[in-house]
């Protein structure tokens, strides 16, 4: 639910996807692989032990993009 929730509120979660599609991935599997990514993120963070910090933003609508 992560995943779809950041398709809608997350520019660069979308743009992840997007690239995905591109590349002939079903939704399914462009999701599969979204979800992927941001477990990832998050096991690092924990591993890390620090809160996560999306890098610099590289435009306005960048900046509202946060982990949900």
């Amino acid at each position: 639910m992560s995943s779809f929730t950041a398709l809608t509120h997350c520019p660069r979660s979308r743009a992840y996807y997007d690239k995905k599609r591109a590349e002939g991935k079903t939704h399914r599997q462009a999701t599969a692989a979204l979800s992927r990514q941001r477990l990832n993120v998050l096991g690092a963070c924990i591993r890390d032990k620090t809160l996560y910090q999306p890098k610099q933003p590289r435009s306005a609508e960048m900046a509202l993009c946060e982990l949900t």
